[in-house]
């Protein structure tokens, strides 16, 4: 069974507790849950990260990108939090891999501050989605899985 890496970046261990009007009540472990879900629906492992630290994060993308080329990885959803705003490491590390990546922010960072409608990941992921919640997660499997069946 191909696996979908979930990958959460910093401060996203304290969903449910931080900014709940921004990020919602539902925690990581119930994101997990749901995305767990969505994966076994779709004929997919899912295996979840999170990590406060960048090159944790890198790391395990560049263990996807191996796995991708070994064909058991079909993918990586990415919520790089803060990250996405700052990193170009992880924008090397996403073109390097050359494995599917949809980045995914809960809320809409087009309209909260402007140093948040950057974003280093966004030109070399494979599809972007912002602003529905923790609903996106889900959205980014469906199209993972998508882009999967149409490679064959």
């Amino acid at each position: 069974m191909p696996t979908i890496l979930v990958l959460n970046g910093p401060n996203l261990n304290l969903l449910g507790t931080r900014e709940p009007a921004t990020y919602g009540s539902m925690t990581l472990a119930d994101v997990e849950a749901l995305c767990n879900a969505a994966g076994q629906k779709l004929g997919f492992a899912v295996e979840c990260r999170q990590s406060n630290h960048e090159g944790v994060l890198i790391d395990a993308l560049h263990e996807a990108g191996r796995g991708y080329k070994a064909g058991g990885v079909a993918g990586v959803v990415f919520n790089a939090g803060a990250y996405s705003h700052s990193s170009v490491a992880l924008h090397d590390a996403i073109r390097a891999i050359e494995v599917p990546v949809i980045e995914v922010h809960i809320s809409n960072v087009h309209a909260r501050e402007s140093f948040r409608h950057h974003s280093w990941l966004s030109p070399v992921a494979a599809g972007i989605i912002v602003g529905f919640g923790v609903d996106g997660y889900v959205m980014a499997i469906e199209a993972l899985a998508r882009k999967a069946a149409a490679k064959g």
